[in-house]
């Protein structure tokens, strides 16, 4: 399919004169628009466009008065800013880009505005709907992002994270899984895997998946961050991953086929989902922020997504400045309602048959995290749904139960009742945990902290040259604590300088921003030595933040979390010139904490 080209905005030679130099923010009916008219250079090629969409999550562009350029823009929902000059973001900095609109200047004068817009690839051999019979399309729960898709003969499962914890020790089920959906899993026929979060992405299931059925074919999109980028390390073995390019048909059999298309915001790592089965489409959109830029399938009879919010440590791990506990609350209900409101257009713009909100069912549950748990409120399904039938009352929605099971062509029949359509499980079944074994995750976890290669400071210049990440004025100070964020016998406390990626003692006397983190100790030390992306430290609330000044440094953030190497650092090479250059002995006299106490002890800069 070829890309098209659509006009969507036409001014007349007069509007067109009547434009002023810099941002000019156009309507028309339900669009609008946004027109920088370039005062330097008003003959030549003067005109820049864009829809008036922030990227983020769809807010509207209103003019920033902080700006004395007449450039900026700035998004109503979160503060996001875009320089119309360039049409590139300036908070967060050195971002995103932002889509824009082609200007054509006619010889009347007139301007038009045209969208390009690119192929969608559904429609490439779309086929006609086919009658399905009950029983034929069924969708089951088993837990936060996890549905079992039975089509015809075949099964499969997306995002199975169905026993353990995610980012490191921060995320728990708040669903206890059906009994036996280690057997289920097992004898699935496919198995798609939306991303490397580990809230879909679950080494604790996939290793005792592979005990079972190491050979179960798992399909990924073909991302910058493989998705499987950390499974030689995690010693899992799995014999059969596909690894798929976007929006291109994945053929199972004459009846069932799927796609696997990216998110617009974060393409690098993130992906949804289309299934067909005799012309009957299931979209699965799962965490995407944008999924496929927003150019989606309208009148789909099953769609999924998240709702929940609360996937981020911001602000709940922030202190100082405006983050109080009251600040906070108030932040964290308008961010809530905005996501209800932005998940809710998505779902009326699908138009789909059935909505069932899912892959936000997780609890912060460990007694270490209450104030988290506490602080950290989030949507419920049912306030979703209901949104979402006070302005589309013929969609169905589903806030699902684990086991619960949805039977399409009950759905799609009008002659019987759709409560029939929906089956919960039996009654006495355990719908929600009440234990997580969060000894024997965390202990394994916490075997990091007696590494060796911590007895030698030298390992802080080690990992952050091997991290890549420099020739930014950003000074990082780095704090072992306890699970309370208490220093800790033992715990290191350094500063890094990624202007020239030096370490110095103290901070310098130029003027830079600075960022100070506490960290757990064994999920930072857990992260360094398997070389681990920082979500496990920032997504999973294992660290406290403060920063001055007060500004979200993506260039930083996006290093740490997507683009460190695949590789771990060469700790046995580290460890053998160590050891020989101490002869043998521990270059710090106290390197980790004690086994007799909790170890609440002063830090000294290494």
């Amino acid at each position: 399919m070829e890309q098209k080209s659509v006009e969507v905005l036409r001014l007349t030679p007069r509007e067109t004169d009547g434009l002023r130099p810099g941002i000019n923010l156009v309507c028309r009916e339900a669009d609008s628009f946004v027109i920088y008219k370039d005062p330097k250079n008003p003959d030549d090629d003067p005109y820049k466009a864009c829809r008036n969409i922030c990227k983020h999550q769809g807010g509207k562009f209103v003019q920033d008065v902080e700006d004395p350029g007449c450039s900026v823009l700035r998004c109503t929902k979160h503060g996001w800013k875009l320089d119309c000059s360039t049409m590139k973001y300036v908070n967060p900095p050195d971002s995103f880009s932002q889509e824009r609109l082609v200007p054509e200047l006619d010889e009347d004068g007139s301007l038009a505005l045209v969208e390009l817009i690119p192929p969608e690839p559904w429609k490439v051999d779309a086929r006609a709907q086919q009658e399905i019979q009950p029983g034929e399309v069924q969708l089951t729960f088993f837990a936060h992002a996890c549905m079992e898709l039975k089509v015809g003969d075949k099964t499969m499962f997306f995002d199975p994270w169905l026993t353990g914890p995610a980012f490191a020790r921060g995320w728990w089920l708040i669903h206890e899984p059906p009994a036996d959906w280690l057997d289920k899993l097992s004898r699935a026929d496919l198995i798609y895997i939306s991303h490397v979060h580990s809230d879909h992405l679950s080494y604790p299931t996939l290793t005792l998946l592979a005990e079972k059925n190491p050979d179960i074919p798992i399909y990924v999109g073909d991302t910058a961050m493989p998705v499987f980028c950390k499974l030689e390390q995690s010693g899992v073995r799995l014999n059969h991953i596909n690894v798929c390019n976007f929006g291109v048909w994945q053929e199972i059999n004459e009846d069932l086929r799927f796609m696997i298309l990216m998110d617009g915001v974060h393409p690098d790592m993130d992906t949804c989902i289309l299934v067909d089965y005799k012309g009957h489409l299931i979209l699965n959109t799962v965490d995407c922020t944008q999924p496929n830029g927003m150019r989606l399938p309208k009148n789909v009879d099953i769609m999924m997504s998240d709702f929940a919010g609360g996937a981020s440590g911001f602000p709940m791990a922030f202190s100082g400045g405006r983050y109080t506990d009251e600040w906070k609350a108030k932040f964290i209900a308008t961010e809530r309602k905005k996501l209800l409101y932005y998940k809710t257009q998505v779902v009326r713009d699908v138009n789909p048959k059935v909505y069932c909100p899912f892959a936000g069912y997780f609890v912060e549950a460990h007694p270490a995290d209450k104030y988290i748990r506490d602080t950290n409120t989030k949507n419920s399904a049912e306030q979703l749904n209901a949104l979402i039938n006070r302005y589309s009352d013929h969609i169905v929605p589903w806030s699902p139960k684990p086991g619960s099971t949805l039977d399409l062509a009950l759905v799609l029949d009008d002659t019987v009742d759709r409560s029939l359509a929906i089956v919960d499980p039996p009654p006495g079944t355990k719908i929600y945990k009440d234990s997580w074994d969060f000894d024997s995750y965390i202990d394994k976890i916490n075997e990091s902290i007696e590494s060796e290669v911590f007895a030698y400071p030298d390992w802080i210049p080690v990992y952050y040259r091997w991290a890549g990440f420099r020739d930014y004025n950003l000074v990082l100070r780095m704090i072992e604590t306890d699970d309370d964020f208490q220093p800790i016998e033992g715990g290191y406390d350094f500063l890094v300088d990624f202007s020239d990626l030096s370490f110095p003692q103290q901070r310098p006397s130029r003027e830079h921003a600075y960022l100070e983190i506490k960290n757990r100790i064994g999920v930072h030390r857990q992260t360094v030595l398997k070389g681990l992306f920082w979500d496990d430290l920032y997504i999973g609330f294992n660290n406290r933040i403060s920063r001055n000044p007060d500004t979200f440094h993506f260039r930083f953030w996006n290093h740490m979390q997507i683009l460190l190497p695949e590789q771990p650092p060469d700790w046995e090479s580290f460890l053998h010139e160590q050891r020989m250059m101490h002869d043998g002995k521990p270059a710090r006299a106290v390197w980790k904490p004690s086994k007799k106490s909790d170890s609440i002890a002063g830090c000294s800069v290494c």
